[in-house]
């Protein structure tokens, strides 16, 4: 009979300080996220500075609460595993620190997570991963189309040539003039508009590249050109054709692989997961193909520990460990990620 196997998780790579218990790498016995956002919400973005400041100032907080939640110590687990890439890299060190002393300290292996393989991973968390799959990533740094045909056995398909899905959102939505964070409340703001501007589109061509770019371009003038004409933005309606377009980007591209691969296992990853407009128009596309979709409990879709937990399971199957030299790495993407898994 196979033993359980409990993993101590730690993510730090933005504006949450997060510890997590995962158990196989799909059952989270206690997570904690400690946020940053209303800190940041002040400065209209994240402050790399400030963030890792408040992440060395509760990291050791949110792992006594995590821990009490069950009612565990350190020594009870199997593997202490930590994101180490990407994201920014003072708020990487903290976490990758408190992680190679909790490993030195209770002599317990040490992971070294994939930021991204975690979002894709949390699709592990209450639901079954079945394999190959298409996995569709959207967040503020990435936008990739990949076929998995094992945890960590990944072709990418496409990626964006510019700027990531969740980067224009951010941006459209200052130029609208919505709080920090501002995805949320693009979308927000879309429900209450209708799709009434013309907005381009673009990467027309039957690839699987993405780009966002001149999407983020023509609100940017649209609104600078209204204002200087001394016409009203229609903000609801301009938030909703931008939404519209941006999620069409998406969904052409995921239709080709429909398409072209035969693929039957689809998930969503990545922060914009959250996105529920996003949501209905993918199911409504995989069931148009009689594709078998699902996307993370909104829980697992930000930033959080659970999912470096799960991510870090096939990894301690494996016994992929890390040395104390791990360092912190801002930019890495999933193709040099995985080269690296096939390094001896």
């Amino acid at each position: 009979m196979k033993r359980d196997v409990v993993i101590l998780a730690i993510e730090t790579s933005c504006d949450e300080t997060s510890m997590a218990l995962v158990k196989n790498g799909n059952e989270v016995l206690a997570m904690t996220v400690l946020s940053q956002m209303d800190t940041h919400a002040d400065f209209g973005g994240v402050v790399p500075e400030i963030a890792s400041r408040m992440h060395t100032e509760n990291i050791t907080m949110v792992l006594s609460e995590t821990l009490a939640k069950a009612n565990m110590d350190v020594s009870q687990v199997d593997a202490i595993a930590v994101t180490y890439s990407p994201g920014l890299l003072g708020s990487l060190l903290v976490g990758i620190e408190c992680a190679k002393v909790l490993s030195m300290v209770y002599d317990k292996p040490l992971i070294a997570v994939n930021h991204t393989m975690g979002h894709i991973f949390a699709n592990q968390i209450e639901n079954e991963m079945v394999y190959p799959l298409l996995a569709l990533i959207v967040s503020g740094g990435h936008t990739d189309l990949v076929m998995m045909k094992s945890p960590y056995d990944i072709d990418i398909l496409g990626s964006t040539v510019d700027d990531s899905i969740g980067e224009v959102y951010d941006k459209v939505a200052r130029v609208l003039g919505l709080k920090y964070p501002g995805g949320p409340n693009v979308e927000k703001l879309a429900r209450e508009g209708t799709f009434s501007y013309n907005l381009p589109k673009a990467m027309k061509e039957p690839n699987y590249q993405f780009s966002f770019s001149g999407l983020k371009s023509a609100v940017i003038n649209l609104v600078h050109n209204e204002e200087q004409r001394g016409h009203e933005v229609r903000l609801a309606d301009l938030a909703n054709s931008f939404q519209t377009v941006a999620v069409d980007e998406l969904l052409r591209k995921v239709e080709l692989a429909f398409q072209n691969t035969g693929v039957k296992e689809m998930i969503l990853a990545g922060g914009v997961s959250a996105n529920r407009y996003l949501r209905e128009k993918m199911e409504e596309l995989a069931n148009k193909y009689q594709v078998h979709f699902h996307v993370p409990a909104f829980q697992y879709c930000t930033d959080n520990a659970a999912m470096i937990g799960a991510a870090a399971y096939p990894l301690y199957l494996k016994k992929k460990f890390a040395s104390y030299d791990l360092n912190a790495q801002s930019n890495f993407d999933i193709k040099a990620y995985i080269e690296t898994l096939k390094e001896p």
